[in-house]
């Protein structure tokens, strides 16, 4: 991958981060409108590197919410104590208590493990923009997955058995897989019921093929449980090889933007019970008509 311009008004540069994803946004003013010019030069260098990262970036809540919107309808979550009151599609993981002090309790286990966002839900996460405002001083990283790549390295005989599979993808399953202090709620639990996903996803944009798991997938559907946990288990650990894998080490306001139909991450643990780390979310959804694939 080479350096190009990004053409949009101001003229940005897109330099590669690392060879396997992603590319850094150099040169990108949040306080400009997001045309459809702009949108439209922003979700090409998406569709290209699939993660876009704009360093130093100034981004207020209505900045963000701008940013995010033209990509269609954005989520307000299930597990709503990590909704922003003032704005519920604004997502805050931080493990910061109410009088700004570390609070014992880890910002959002569900982070730690390898996941799309959304796979959960029967709308599921189309792209995700994720702003850092407070970091520790070290840890909280995070880990992408190309899953292109991943499907692109599967042998002919395993691309064959999982064609036409369906993995069951369940948030109270994963939240329990993570010992969260706070689990879920009967509310939400009745809110976000189990749901059926092909393992093997057609890019709707790009047309390309793509593992389509990660750790919210429970099981397989119409296979032995045992079974089905097992390959669930084989695929994610052939997807999160570390050939597919960028780490990102945050910077103090990063904005970073992924494509949850081709990748999925995870992020590393950090001395939450000492140190800070503040994030500001948005999850874009697929729209209701959307063809399950």
């Amino acid at each position: 991958m080479s350096d190009k311009s990004l053409p949009i008004e101001e003229n940005p540069t897109i330099r590669p981060v690392s060879d396997v994803l992603g590319a850094e946004v150099v040169g990108f003013d949040f306080a400009r409108p997001m045309t459809a010019a702009r949108f439209a030069a922003v979700r090409d260098a998406l569709l290209t590197y699939q993660l876009l990262v704009f360093r130093d970036a100034e981004v207020s809540e209505e900045q963000h919410i701008a940013f995010s919107e033209p990509f269609g309808e954005l989520q307000v979550h299930v597990l709503d104590q990590y909704v922003t009151r003032r704005n519920p599609r604004l997502f805050t993981l931080t493990n910061l208590d109410s009088d700004g002090k570390p609070k014992g309790e880890h910002p959002d286990p569900g982070s730690a493990i390898w996941h799309t966002d959304g796979s959960w839900s029967r709308r599921r996460g189309v792209v995700t923009t994720l702003y850092g405002l407070r970091l520790p001083k070290s840890g909280g990283d995070t880990f992408f997955a190309n899953m292109y790549a991943a499907y692109d390295a599967l042998s002919p005989e395993m691309k064959q058995q999982l064609e036409g599979l369906r993995a069951v993808h369940n948030l109270d399953y994963s939240r329990r897989l993570t010992g969260a202090k706070q689990q879920m709620t009967e509310e939400q639990k009745r809110a976000a019921p189990p749901v059926e996903h092909p393992i093997i996803r057609i890019h709707p944009e790009t047309g390309q093929k793509a593992i389509y798991l990660g750790e919210h997938a429970s099981h397989i559907a119409g296979m032995p449980l045992e079974e089905g946990r097992a390959l669930v288990k084989q695929i994610n650990a052939h997807a999160t090889h570390p050939r597919f894998v960028y780490r990102h080490r945050w910077r103090l306001h990063d904005f970073v933007l992924w494509d949850n139909r081709c990748l999925i991450h995870s992020a590393t643990d950090f001395d939450w019970m000492n140190d800070v780390r503040l994030m500001r979310r948005t999850t874009v959804i697929e729209p209701v008509t959307a063809s399950p694939v």
